[in-house]
């Protein structure tokens, strides 16, 4: 829902669209003190249409996150859907449940998500682990220890549902064999498995074994929830899947003295362009403050100045985002990153040199090579991929290309759902 400006004030999903509006706009309608005055804004709808059920889920929770519209309630805070970790870099993966698959201790291991149902996904995995019989514990088990042999295994072992590596109770390479069946079950569409459970059911009921057959009634649809997932590529939490994790002020302090400055930085703000062969072009403008996403000051910019052209819709975002700066009405970001290279760099330059003030610093990051350019050196630097700066400054760019392609991929579905309306 938008307002006679254009703002959105209000994202919502709806199975039955025309029902869901309605019940907002009957006489009878108490939709409480927070929501109630939206209907004396209303005056326009922006409408997604979305494949599943979950795709509409995950797009709601991005949409809301990320524009934070004044009348929305839920899913403002940073809670996040599960994600599911096998952490493959472990003699014995274990098989875990986490809302912040970024953290260090998962690094290196194989990501599944996000998922929206918790519920769902718990039951799921202590059903499977009846089968493949993991891990679930965070305990350090090393394949060589001699200790394993005199280690008493926790109650699963006894009830068949692990396999006890901590205890020597299985090697290495069986147990590994076991996980990669059970990675390749989650990857697939579990067809024999749903099969034998409606087959239990099915006999279950028939016997007037109701609770048995409830139960797997129960098992079968927390089964088929697994597919109610998004892929970690698709970007639908950027705030979870940093993978590459740095500590945030070694990353900041790392950048200072890159960028040889004084003062410390605590502000960085990333500025990238997304198109399709000039199409739907727009522009994007993330934040991060003390080297954390920063998404109040997230901002959305329509080109409206060139299509195909990369340097001109730089310098329209750049002269539109700074231009109170560059009046002295309002304080610059300590670095602004350009997602590019050595032109986009020249292109914001270009953009800034007619304002009254002049920002301290303006970088450029380069993809593949990722060197940065920095304004008034002639020379790239060029810093190891381990760096905690260039890190930093990776974290910053790539915000700001998911937060731009997220913008176009948006206008482009709207462009496309508005072509294949039939004219009357």
């Amino acid at each position: 829902m938008k307002d006679e400006d254009g703002r959105v004030i209000y994202i919502g999903k709806a199975s039955t669209l025309p029902d869901r509006v309605g019940s907002y706009f009957i006489p009878s309608a108490d939709l409480g003190p927070r929501k109630q005055p939206m209907l004396d804004v209303v005056a326009d709808f922006d409408v997604i249409e979305c494949e599943t059920e979950w795709e509409a889920l995950l797009t709601e929770n991005r949409l809301i996150k990320d524009i934070r519209p004044r009348f929305n309630v839920l899913l403002t805070d940073d809670k996040t859907f599960p994600y599911l970790v096998v952490t493959l870099r472990d003699d014995f993966p274990g098989v875990f449940i986490t809302r912040n698959p970024g953290d260090p201790a998962y690094r290196g291991a194989k990501i599944l998500g996000p998922f929206t149902s918790v519920g769902a996904l718990r039951e799921s995995i202590q059903l499977l682990q009846r089968v493949f019989k993991y891990r679930t514990c965070t305990l350090d088990i090393k394949a060589d220890d001699p200790k394993n042999r005199f280690f008493r295994p926790c109650l699963l072992y006894t009830i068949g549902q692990c396999t006890a590596p901590c205890a020597d109770k299985i090697e290495r390479e069986p147990y590994r064999e076991d996980i990669k069946r059970f990675i390749r079950f989650l990857q697939s569409k579990r067809s024999v498995m749903v099969r034998e459970l409606t087959k239990d059911m099915q006999e279950a009921s028939k016997a007037l074994e109701f609770e048995r057959a409830a139960t797997l009634r129960d098992q079968l649809q927390a089964l088929e929830r697994l597919d109610d997932r998004g892929s970690i590529d698709q970007h639908w939490q950027p705030e979870t899947d940093l993978l590459t994790y740095i500590d945030p002020a070694k990353g900041l302090a790392s950048l200072q003295r890159v960028l040889k400055l004084d003062s410390p930085i605590r502000c960085v703000e990333g500025i990238d362009i997304a198109h399709l062969q000039g199409g739907e072009t727009v522009g994007s403008k993330v934040c991060f403050v003390d080297g954390k996403p920063f998404k109040n000051e997230y901002r959305r910019f329509r080109i409206t100045s060139a299509t195909n052209d990369d340097y001109l819709s730089i310098r329209e975002v750049v002269s539109r985002r700074y231009r109170e700066a560059g009046q002295g009405q309002e304080l610059y970001p300590d670095v602004i990153l350009i997602d590019g290279g050595l032109g986009q760099l020249h292109a914001a330059l270009e953009a800034f040199e007619p304002l009254d003030v002049q920002p301290p610093m303006v970088i450029s990051l380069a993809k593949k090579e990722e060197l940065i350019y920095v304004q008034d050196r002639a020379e790239p630097i060029k810093l190891g991929r381990e760096n905690p700066g260039l890190r930093l400054c990776q974290m910053v760019r790539d915000e700001a290309h998911r937060f731009a392609q997220h913008y176009h991929h948006l206008l482009r579905k709207k462009k496309t759902l508005d072509s294949d309306e039939p004219r009357t």
